[in-house]
């Protein structure tokens, strides 16, 4: 019975995805003593991750290679290894196809795999984010089949992830778990699978609203992140200090909490599962304007960095030639998906500017109409480039050495909050 197997750690655990979401809840099923097979169709994961080399952030290599040694954890590209286990996670990407429209293809490939591989008693649970209604109306029907019937032969959940890349304070262990299934025996049986690694689990009613709950967390950060995008715009013009209104604001201690503009945002939730809910909510004939506006203004930051860019050369009659400290989303971690910083790049070459870039962690930048390596960041570089952009702030990074030999410096990130230097502009 799936009930005993997974409160003696015996059911087996296939993770079906290996990117920044599975490959660390994989590892985090098997430090506590299951059996995890992991699954991914791009080969060179696989590969990478038999030679015991881990390719994600947030999962060491001495992590990765304890519980491969174990055999705790083993990878693998074929889906026919699926009729082991008993719980099955699918962790695949949710992109979307237009700004507006979802693409759930990730999902419906991987269920289908699933559907022809699993077996009777398995859990399924669904951690991708995707618009509140996939796991029941589309996952669903596709799972079951002739002898497979859910609430008898199979269960299904969804449970939306929480990972955020980078962020040693919170591990997948310590990030409470929403989980809502088709029916209660599927949320019980998912509660308790992640009750094993992790401290705190929070049922729901249905597998609609734990689809809703992701959502609405990123819909509440890109609003507010709008929101104060706008208000440094605003605050440019008015001729007063964004930075300085919003740690004034902080010491307000209740009814605010501080946001933060900056060029843009990136990574695998905020710039698109808000746009999940906006789709879901048109065909039910609702317009959320909220996410609608919030998303254009954030979408527009970049555009503004480089306005801004403009009037700050102008002003100080510079050549247009521009290095871009920071491509990275986000600090600290080797990851470009959807980055502000990229964009900028590509706005300015548009825009007939000499652009360089520097990220002590990507050596090299090949991607649409961008061919650049990483410059070498010294004294006599600085000094030929009329402005220096802090698009990513990495904590590795000197900057009082870029400040020293830099003619300029955009400072989108406010690293230099606090330092009064006519060199220095910030959003």
């Amino acid at each position: 019975m799936l009930l005993e197997k997974i409160k003696s750690k015996k059911a087996k655990i296939a993770v079906v995805g290996l990117g920044y979401v599975g490959l660390p809840l994989a590892i985090a099923f098997a430090k506590k003593g299951f059996s995890v097979l992991g699954l991914d169709v791009d080969r060179e994961r696989i590969e990478r991750l038999k030679k015991r080399q881990s390719y994600i952030t947030d999962v060491s290599a001495a992590e990765l290679k304890r519980v491969i040694v174990s055999k705790k954890f083993l990878a693998y590209d074929n889906f026919s290894i699926l009729g082991q286990a008993d719980v099955i996670l699918i962790c695949v990407p949710t992109p979307l196809k237009t700004r507006y429209s979802p693409d759930i293809s990730y999902i419906k490939e991987a269920v289908k795999s699933i559907s022809k591989n699993m077996k009777a008693g398995s859990l399924v649970v669904l951690e991708s984010t995707t618009y509140p209604g996939t796991t029941e109306e589309v996952i669903l029907p596709l799972l079951q089949r002739e002898r497979m019937r859910h609430g008898k032969d199979f269960y299904l959940c969804f449970s939306p992830e929480r990972i955020d890349p980078g962020n040693k304070d919170y591990p997948v262990e310590a990030i409470p778990k929403v989980v809502g299934g088709i029916n209660k025996e599927a949320t019980f049986l998912a509660t308790l699978l992640y009750q094993q690694i992790i401290k705190k689990v929070v049922p729901v009613s249905s597998a609609k609203v734990a689809e809703a709950v992701k959502l609405l967390e990123n819909t509440f950060r890109l609003v507010n992140i709008g929101l104060i995008d706008e208000m440094a715009m605003m605050a440019h013009k008015i001729g007063i200090d964004i930075w300085e209104i919003i740690e004034a604001a902080k010491s307000k201690p209740f009814g605010f909490m501080p946001f933060y503009p900056g060029p843009g945002v990136g990574g695998h939730c905020i710039p698109k599962d808000p746009l999940y809910l906006y789709w879901k909510a048109r065909h039910h004939g609702f317009s959320s304007r909220f996410i609608k506006l919030a998303s254009g203004i954030v979408s527009h930051m970049p555009d503004y960095i480089v306005s801004r860019l403009g009037h700050i050369l102008e002003k100080e009659k510079s050549a247009k030639n521009v290095l871009v400290v920071g491509v990275t989303y986000k600090k600290n971690i080797k990851d470009l998906r959807k980055s502000p910083a990229i964009d900028i790049i590509e706005l300015l070459g548009k825009s007939g500017y000499s652009v360089s870039y520097y990220d002590p962690l990507i050596p090299y930048l090949k991607l649409g109409h961008i061919d650049l390596k990483s410059i070498v960041l010294n004294s006599v570089n600085l000094a030929q480039f009329s402005c220096v952009i802090i698009a990513t702030e990495h904590s590795t990074l000197d900057y009082k050495f870029i400040l020293k030999n830099s003619r300029l410096i955009f400072d989108t990130r406010n690293v230099y909050k606090g330092i009064k230097n006519i060199k220095v502009h910030r959003l």
